[in-house]
């Protein structure tokens, strides 16, 4: 089989196209995106799916890249990866902030560590809500839908130089906001009763002037917050799933997909 300039051409485009697409939401995604995972594993992953996916797509832009309106899809595709990847990074980051209210709250605050995902500093509740997270996530094969959004996303918003639509764009900037709103909710119960626990103290020093409570104060509330957390933990999923279905909303809102 003989294949001339045409022809070779034509693959080009056929697989170059999907792969800004599929490559940027890699690179952007929570879990795919860790820097755990090595640059030259990414890009094999983006390879690899731009093979699967790119013969499913009903008609490849052919533009040439070297043009404005080439230029100008270049663009528009790393914007769709990249807002999808940071729709599934709001998600997580979700839990993070809502570790850091729960163990300023229960005094432990000060046990940090290195998060190995994303290169910063977290405290350890924080990190251990977002490993929970991220179990959750895989078990209930998130990343495989959010794949089978992107493989349906060519069809539904073919390759062409239009971005995302500033709506899709309003709701994910609307969505960022739950990021604190949702840490605000999963760290509400045990604020609320290591509240409760501070006013026992205050109402104990009222009452008994003699006693150290600075001395047993700390432990106790430590305690306590560990024994919260333990109890609170049984609504753990029911909140991740409300927040994946809003996530899910939003990546689909994006790309103008029914979900």
């Amino acid at each position: 089989m003989q294949l001339d300039w045409t022809q070779l051409e034509q693959m080009f485009y056929q697989f170059f196209w999907p792969f800004i697409r599929i490559s940027t939401l890699l690179f952007a995604m929570s879990i795919f995106g860790a820097n755990l995972i090595p640059t030259r594993i990414r890009i094999l992953l983006a390879i690899a799916l731009t093979l699967i996916i790119a013969p499913m797509i009903a008609d490849t832009a052919k533009m040439d890249i070297f043009s404005g309106s080439g230029f100008l899809a270049v663009i528009s595709q790393v914007g769709i990866g990249a807002a999808m990847g940071f729709a599934t990074r709001v998600l997580f980051e979700t839990f993070v902030v809502g570790g850091q209210m729960v163990a300023m709250q229960t005094g432990l605050g000060f046990a940090s560590l290195v998060d190995p995902v994303n290169g910063v500093q977290v405290p350890l509740l924080g990190q251990f809500f977002l490993m929970l997270s991220t179990l959750i996530f895989l078990a209930i094969d998130g990343h495989l839908l959010m794949l089978r959004i992107l493989a349906q996303s060519f069809n539904s918003f073919p390759i062409s130089e239009t971005g995302p639509t500033s709506e899709g764009l309003w709701n994910l900037v609307l969505f960022a906001r739950w990021m604190f709103a949702g840490a605000v909710l999963m760290a509400l119960s045990a604020a609320l009763a290591l509240l409760t626990v501070n006013l026992t103290f205050g109402i104990m020093t009222k009452a008994a002037p003699q006693l150290n409570i600075f001395a047993i104060g700390f432990p106790i509330s430590m305690v306590s917050g560990l024994l919260i957390i333990w109890l609170t933990l049984t609504g753990f999923s029911g909140h991740f799933n409300n927040q994946m279905g809003r996530t899910i909303d939003v990546v689909c809102g994006l790309v103008k997909l029914e979900c």
